[in-house]
């Protein structure tokens, strides 16, 4: 039986990229490919070098979920400071967020947010309290709020992190945290290609804070995933159709991508659109329904990311692809480089 610690993985932390590069595609991308007698084949290099691994009819498929502005600093009506982390917005003018504070804020009670505007605590729902803005939510967390970088990125973000720690393509505000394998696509790539043949389309899953939770229990059974809400368009399940009739794969950009994908997916292996929750856990042992491969950032050890990856591409492959990009000085992370995995057998 695999437990928390057969995901550990020891990370130099200077490897954990505090910046993003100023170029997107710029970032290097390692390929991790099974050759003919079974064993692991890696390549290195430059993200830009991606078309060379697709093919024409290949289609990826793309999160387009915004990052909102989702943390707040204020204060209670009694003057305790008080750490807001928005992780969904419920309708017009209701969120559900963490709250951080010496004491528990009772229901009713207000909170100041931002010196700027007052919010009123509701029900609480697991570990999240209901608050309620006094005008539409999503104008005042972009006018107000700060954004949320993830918490091993160490400085204060800035003008040039809410346009870098955002995807080119990004359409739906809802996400507290970027799909950052998306992060690495520019307009010059995605001409390279288009001219190459390779079809896109995109889903909308809204990343909550969750992404970062750690796993706090050895027997794997027992961890309970966050919930995520993700809406699949009648135009990718046809564009999914059409990529199998074509002889295609269908590559999935960021675990976000493939969690939607799977979550959707029938047994048989076909995408039904619509919308929900998804808490979709991947572990090795899971049977892939739709995905064919991914592309995706390096993952935090002991994550259910870095499990899902394991699932995908093999536990061992994983573990040589991990120790390689540690010895070459790959950059760890949301602002780091990125790998391309194929499904194992």
């Amino acid at each position: 039986m695999l437990t928390l610690s057969d995901f550990d993985f020891p990370l130099p932390p200077e490897l954990i990229a505090q910046t993003a590069l100023p170029d997107r595609s710029a970032s290097r991308l390692l390929v991790v490919r099974t050759g003919a007698d079974g064993a692991t084949e890696l390549d290195d290099r430059a993200f830009a070098d991606l078309t060379d691994y697709l093919r024409p009819n290949d289609l990826l498929v793309f999160n387009d979920t915004r990052v909102i502005k989702a943390r707040f600093f204020g204060q209670k009506a009694s003057g305790g400071k008080v750490e807001v982390l928005v992780e969904r917005v419920l309708d017009a003018d209701t969120v559900l967020a963490q709250v951080r504070a010496s004491k528990t804020p009772a229901e009713g009670s207000t909170l100041r947010l931002a010196d700027a505007f007052d919010v009123t605590v509701g029900p609480r729902v697991d570990q999240f309290f209901t608050l309620r803005f006094p005008e539409p939510a999503l104008d005042l967390i972009e006018r107000f709020g700060r954004l949320p970088l993830p918490p091993y990125i160490t400085h204060d973000p800035d003008a040039y992190d809410e346009s870098r720690y955002q995807t080119v393509y990004a359409r739906h505000p809802g996400a507290v945290a970027a799909p950052t394998a998306g992060l690495h696509f520019d307009d010059a790539l995605f001409a390279r290609l288009d001219a190459h043949g390779v079809q896109r389309a995109f889903l909308t899953l809204h990343v909550g804070a969750g992404t970062f939770q750690p796993v706090r229990t050895e027997n794997l059974a027992e961890h309970k995933m966050h919930s995520e809400w993700y809406a699949i368009s009648e135009e990718l399940a046809q564009a999914v159709r059409d990529t199998r009739a074509a002889g295609g794969r269908v590559i999935a950009v960021g675990t976000t991508s493939l969690r939607a994908l799977e979550s959707a997916a029938t047994p048989e292996g076909e995408l039904r659109a619509g919308s929900g929750d998804t808490d979709i856990f991947i572990t090795p042992g899971y049977r892939f329904r739709l995905v064919d491969a991914l592309i995706t950032n390096f993952h935090l050890p002991k994550s259910t990311l870095l499990m899902l990856v394991s699932a995908l591409a093999g536990i061992e492959p994983i573990r040589i692809a991990y120790r390689h990009a540690v010895e070459q000085r790959y950059r760890f992370f949301s602002y780091g480089d990125a790998m391309l995995l194929q499904r194992q057998p």
